[in-house]
């Protein structure tokens, strides 16, 4: 049989036990991959071509994985600056039972967070599907700081529910991508009538008051940090 020997560009030399060195050894600079490394266990010597650049990388690698948190700036919106912006809301007229509680919730939530009455503007749109168009020209027309988009959209027999929902999923992303003004997404898309009514003041809350907070924080955050 044929006897097993080290690669001719590599000499090493075992012992019984490795001196494992810990990391920040690396990041100080006590080891660095120059002619020679070496362990109780291997010895690495400069005849073994091109080992220290493989070294030198994982030094690198590390060093420049370590990130000071100390120097990482947050930014987020506040509540509690809604003094001063101005807010539109589109409203779809069908399943008006529903977008009215909607209106409601996120009127009332504006009021709490310090917004004016004459800072809120509401518009009223036939449907979901049309209030995406309608969002992107106000934000394009530089009077508000976000828009809310407000509507229900309930299942049928066909699947002109799931049109209607895309499409005005899509139409309030589109809004806010094109005008450079959040456009907040608050349309009901539920299963029947009574998940709506859960969700405009029941059970499960007002979703047109969760659509106002979105809005304020966006509003914030654009405000006074991304101008």
């Amino acid at each position: 049989m044929e006897s097993l020997t080290s690669p001719p560009c590599l000499r090493l030399t075992p012992t019984v036990h490795r001196q494992l060195r810990p990391r920040s050894a690396y990041l100080s600079g006590e080891v660095h991959g120059g002619s020679e490394f070496k362990s109780n266990s291997l010895s690495f010597s400069s005849s073994a071509s091109g080992f220290a650049s493989p070294l030198l990388a994982v030094e690198k690698e590390l060093r420049s994985s370590f990130v000071q948190t100390n120097a990482v700036r947050h930014v987020t919106g506040s509540l509690i600056k809604g003094e001063g912006l101005r807010f539109a809301i589109v409203v779809a007229r069908f399943n008006e039972v529903v977008t009215k509680l909607l209106l409601e919730g996120a009127i009332e939530t504006f009021k709490k967070y310090s917004v004016r009455e004459e800072d809120i503007e509401v518009i009223w749109v036939p449907g979901s599907f049309e209030i995406g168009i309608v969002a992107q020209n106000l934000g394009k027309s530089g009077k508000f700081n976000a828009v809310l988009c407000i509507g229900a959209v309930i299942r049928g027999d066909t699947t002109h529910y799931d049109a209607v929902a895309n499409s005005a999923a899509s139409g309030v992303l589109s809004a806010g991508i094109n005008s450079g003004v959040p456009c907040i997404f608050g349309v009901l898309t539920c299963e029947d009538m009574d998940q709506a009514l859960n969700r405009s003041g029941g059970k499960a809350g007002n979703k047109g008051a969760e659509t106002a907070l979105t809005a304020l924080e966006m509003a914030s955050l654009f405000e006074h940090h991304l101008k």
